[in-house]
């Protein structure tokens, strides 16, 4: 049996994948995916509303970030879509033109679901922290739970799980109190 070199995605494979379909490049592999359920929609939808409202524009919260639905990252060779992902002001004044993001986020945001849960932790957790994110989230609409994650050096660590009964303040948006149950609604 002989060796094959690995044929490694490219980016012109990405933009290949028909429409409707999310396609990610994760370790040098196209990973496709359809459309989120309804439950995944919902979660990523009222999070996004909750924080963006308060830390993207500053309507009666903090201000000082981008909160932005599935920005496309382009993180060394990896091309990842978090679900929500969030920039302070400070370290990127200006959203790029375009729509590939080369700043690594302060906060990414995933919201798991049977099909992506491996994938959000053994693969993409560990590209986020190479990448200096500071912040994880992890949403599970089936388990109807909020995981925070801390980076500290090049490991996660679990700063907190939240049930949906739970009204939380978790970094890096503790100035603001969340109530978890508007995002597991049915």
């Amino acid at each position: 049996m002989t060796d094959r070199a690995r044929r490694l995605a490219t980016y012109e494979d990405l933009l290949a994948v028909p429409d409707g379909i999310l396609a990610e490049i994760i370790a040098g592999d196209l990973v496709t995916q359809p459309r989120p359920s309804s439950y995944h929609s919902n979660a990523a939808s009222v999070l996004g509303g909750e924080i963006g409202g308060l830390f993207h524009r500053s309507r009666g919260g903090p201000g000082g970030w981008w909160i932005l639905f599935e920005p496309e990252l382009h993180l060394d060779t990896d091309v990842l879509v978090p679900d929500l992902a969030g920039w302070r002001r400070e370290r990127m004044p200006h959203l790029p033109e375009g729509h590939a993001f080369t700043i690594a986020p302060d906060w990414a945001c995933e919201v798991l679901s049977p099909a992506t849960a491996r994938r959000d932790r053994m693969l993409k957790m560990p590209i986020y922290a190479r990448a200096g994110v500071g912040h994880v989230w992890l949403v599970d609409p089936d388990l109807m739970t909020l995981e925070v994650y801390r980076r500290e050096g090049t490991q996660w660590l679990l700063l907190g799980t939240h049930g949906a009964e739970d009204t939380v303040r978790a970094e890096p948006f503790e100035a603001v109190a969340i109530e978890l149950a508007a995002l597991f609604e049915r």
